[in-house]
C-alpha cells in the first residue's frame, strides 16, 4: 500500500520546487511528482507548478516520514515565511 499526499507552497517558482523534489527523493522509499498548474489563465505571480505528489511505499519507516517533514518545514520556513 502506498499513501500519497499533496504539497503546495502558493507562488514557489519552478526551480526551487524541482529542488525540494530532489531533496525528497533522496529520502529512502519515498516518490516524489511535479504537478502542473491547471490553471488556463497565465498569472506572472503564480507557479508553473500547483504542487508536489509525495508518495511513501508501505515499507516507509517512520524516520523517513520525519525527515521528509523536516525538509518540507525547511523550505516552508525558507520561503513561506520571509524575515
Amino acid at each position: 500500500m502506498e499513501t500519497k499526499e499533496k504539497v503546495e507552497f502558493a507562488g514557489l517558482p519552478l526551480a526551487v520546487y524541482r529542488e525540494i523534489a530532489a531533496h525528497l527523493c533522496q529520502v529512502e522509499a519515498v516518490e516524489v511528482d511535479l504537478i502542473p498548474q491547471s490553471s488556463q489563465q497565465f498569472d506572472y505571480n503564480q507557479s508553473q507548478i500547483a504542487g508536489l505528489s509525495v508518495s511513501w511505499t508501505a515499507n516507509s519507516s517512520l524516520e523517513n516520514r520525519q525527515r521528509v517533514n523536516q525538509i518540507l518545514a525547511y523550505y516552508q520556513n525558507r520561503y513561506m515565511n520571509p524575515i
